[in-house]
């Protein structure tokens, strides 16, 4: 038990680091929540402080949840006995809750996508990769992230259920998979309304620095 709750806690804090408002301040002398659209992500890094600073963010993000599920591993080699399909199971969610709400930004951070997908293709490179196809032919067709963030993550436990059997350790990711996709999805809900109403913003890299 104590090994489930150690990866629990080193995964939340990992994700509790938000590189979008320590870059932002670094870079542009503002922290990015108070900017844009508010939230602590990639895309609203790119609107208000340019690619290079969005290019970072972004790698930084993913690594959070890379990182997160390489620990994982190793505590498995290191800790004998233990269910390897859980423990990575709950080093990806966890990440992705304290990418979220990041105890040391006042739990306001961003909405979990480039987190969750440093998870799913360091878990499984395969859904991974389609699931990011996927986003950015519907973002490269809309020009909303949003639309393409809500969209893969819809997709990745629909894949799970067909192809789960590549996963990093065997087990049932079902679950852990329906629990990434409704936080991702529950992260945009203001998004959803905007689509919705036709009021949704569009990214344009063409009027980025």
């Amino acid at each position: 038990m104590a090994a489930y709750i150690i990866i629990a806690i080193i995964a939340y804090l990992i994700g509790s680091i938000n590189f979008s408002v320590i870059i932002s301040k670094k870079m542009a002398g503002f922290d990015v929540r108070e900017k844009g659209s508010g939230n602590a992500g990639t895309t609203n890094v790119l609107r208000t402080v340019g690619k290079k600073a969005a290019g970072i963010t972004l790698v930084c993000d993913i690594l959070k949840g890379v990182v997160s599920i390489f620990l994982a591993k190793l505590i498995i080699l290191i800790w004998k006995n233990l269910d390897g399909a859980l423990l990575v199971q709950l080093a990806g969610i966890f990440v992705v809750v304290g990418h979220t709400f990041p105890i040391f930004f006042k739990f306001k951070g961003g909405k979990g996508v480039a987190t969750s997908l440093g998870v799913l293709i360091t878990t499984n490179w395969q859904i991974g990769l389609i699931c990011l196809v996927f986003a950015l032919v519907l973002i490269a067709l809309t020009q909303m992230v949003s639309v393409g963030s809500i969209a893969a993550a819809i997709l990745y436990p629909v894949l799970t259920i067909f192809i789960g059997q590549n996963y990093i350790h065997p087990g049932n990711y079902i679950v852990s998979s329906i629990i990434l996709a409704i936080l991702v999805v529950f992260n945009h809900r203001e998004n959803v309304k905007r689509i919705l109403t036709g009021t949704e913003n569009k990214i344009s890299f063409k009027n980025a620095n």
